[in-house]
Formats: C-alpha cells, structure tokens, sequence
C-alpha cells in the first residue's frame, strides 16, 4: 500500500517519508479501511518531533489517527455486512505505530463508526479529535441545557465545534475571536455573542455580553494564558473543561483562589476519554447529521505527496479550520 511514514523524529520536511509498505489484514474484531482522507492534528505533528520518545522504539510510524474512507476487509467476528461501508476512523494510531496516512488502515471495529452518506470523506476526517474532544468539553460536566458557556478560540479547530454542541444542546454561548472573519464563524456556529480575547482585561466583555451573569463552564483552548481572565468571569462552583495549554506549557494555578471559588478543572484528551464518552459523543455526531448535520471549516485539503506542507500547515497556526489530507479517490 501506499503511505506517508517516519523513522526518525524532526522537521516534516527531514523525517516524513512516501513510499510502498505491507498491506495490513485485519485481526479478530477488526476491520481494514480504505482511506479517503486523513486528518492532521496538533498531536500528530507533537509526536513527528518527539512528544512520545519511545514511540519509534518499535519500528516507523504511519502518522495520523483521524480519518475517514469504505471498509475493505473485516477479521473473524466482524460482520460481513460492514464490507464496504463508509465510515470515520478516530484514534488510529493512539497506543499503536500505524494511522491514517496511509492507503489502508486496520482499527477496531468500533473505532471505525458509520459515515453518514450525506457526509463528506473531508468532514468525516474531523470527526476524531475535533469534534469528539469538543462534545466531551461540552457535555463532561452534564446536561450543558441552560447553563452559560463561555468558548475560548471559538473560530479554532475545536471551539466551532464546542459552540455547536453547546448550543445545540440548549446552553447560552459567548465564545472569544480576535478578527472579524473568526467573529463571523463563531456566530456561524451558533454563538450568543463575541468577545476579542486580544483586549485587556477582556472577561469585563464577557460580563457585558452576559448581563452581568458570571458564566458556568468555560471550554478553554488555553488554560494557562486565559486563566487569570476566566477567573474573573467564572461562577462560583463552575467548571473549566481544557484541552490545551500551548502558549503556557506550565501554568501556576492560583490555588486558594481556585478553591474558594469551588471550581473544577477537567483535563481532556481525546484518546483517553471514558469509552461510555466515546460513545455518547459517536451517538451525537450520528443525531446531528440526522438533525441537518453540523458546520465544518476544512481550511485546507492537500494530496498524499503533500503531507510535508500538511504538517507545516498545523504547526503554522494560522490557518482558518481543518487540514485535511486526500489520500485517494475511493
């Protein structure tokens, strides 16, 4: 099969390779997937540079773990009916050398769901990490109905998908975007109001859009930079569901502050999310695409030869949704 892989850690450019590797045969209980598209992800390029350092203790590493393409093959105790359905592929290559760059790709029949025929292979590819890590920020705390969420980076990757959920969900959502492109996305998506999180001081903003009402949940993008402002506009007894914290790797909490204000902090990562929070959030992206199907920003599509810029793409940050690989036509 053809594929994308990596043998040594490094700039995209140096390590990523193209070439011909083994077509794989599904196991017991799995299934093999005729890969239309891959999703790039932060965490697949933190792991080409060397976040996991054991990760080539084994062999190379076909990157990537979101995907979508058809069923090609399945292993005993798979269902021959599931041939040649269309499905997306989420965490591929979590705990395993193999992912979506590649031609073909052998997961668990449960990490490979059903695809809607109404959705597109590019937006299928999003349906891992972006959009199921949003729905566990959005729903980790319970029933978001009535509450008030604030979105930080709601134009972001994952944040325009926190929004829809949210508001889908029957919560009030103010979400934070520093341009007018990024305003007009988070609205888009369903938000209540729009906040520049590039002013000073802009949990006053935030207070403003709400009336004066301290929000219930944030769903933050970046816990140690935004802390000191989410502070102040947070509820006593509220929750901050993070998935990122880039820009302070490190962050000092201000305990007793924190702890007088009774607020939670969830840590949420996809990959090892409770499998019942898979679930649940599998069974939403299935109701939403009954419902009329929700938003997708692909800000890029790049061919398989051109997975060097794909990567140089996410690690730019500066682009304007989803990037996403066309492996092939299937």
């Amino acid at each position: 099969m053809k594929a994308v892989w990596f043998e040594a850690f490094g700039e995209p450019e140096d390590v990523l390779q193209i070439g011909e590797k083994p077509m794989p045969e599904p196991g017991p209980g799995e299934v093999r997937v005729k890969i239309a598209t891959s999703g790039v992800n932060p965490s697949d390029t933190k792991k080409r540079r060397g976040s996991f350092p054991h990760l080539l203790d084994n062999g190379y590493v076909i990157p990537h773990s979101d995907g979508a393409g058809i069923i090609d093959a399945v292993g005993d105790g798979v269902a021959s009916s599931r041939l040649g359905q269309r499905v997306f592929v989420y965490q591929a290559q979590h705990g395993r050398r193999f992912g979506t760059l590649a031609s073909h790709v052998v997961v668990a029949s449960n990490r490979a769901p059903r695809l809607a025929d109404t959705v597109s292979f590019e937006a299928g590819a999003l349906y891992g990490i972006p959009v199921m890590t949003a729905h566990r920020c959005v729903f980790a705390e319970g029933d978001p109905a009535g509450k008030l969420i604030l979105v930080t980076g709601g134009a972001g990757r994952v944040g325009y998908y926190a929004i829809q959920w949210a508001r889908r969900a029957g919560a009030e959502v103010i979400a934070t975007a520093s341009n007018p492109a990024d305003v007009e996305a988070c609205l888009e998506a369903g938000a209540h109001h729009v906040v520049n999180h590039r002013e000073e001081n802009w949990a006053r903003a935030v207070l403003a859009a709400s009336g004066g009402r301290k929000v219930d949940q944030v769903v933050e993008v970046e816990f140690g930079a935004n802390l000191p402002q989410v502070l102040d506009c947070i509820a006593t007894g509220g929750s901050i569901c993070t998935y990122s914290s880039s820009q302070n790797m490190t962050p000092t909490l201000p305990f007793y502050r924190m702890m007088f204000m009774d607020l939670t902090v969830r840590t949420i990562i996809v990959y090892d999310m409770p499998e019942p929070a898979k679930a649940d959030a599998i069974a939403a992206i299935t109701q939403a695409e009954t419902d009329g199907g929700l938003l997708h920003r692909v800000a890029e599509v790049y061919a398989l030869d051109g997975s060097v810029e794909a990567h140089k793409a996410i690690e730019a940050g500066n682009r304007r949704g989803c990037i996403v690989v066309k492996v092939q036509e299937v």
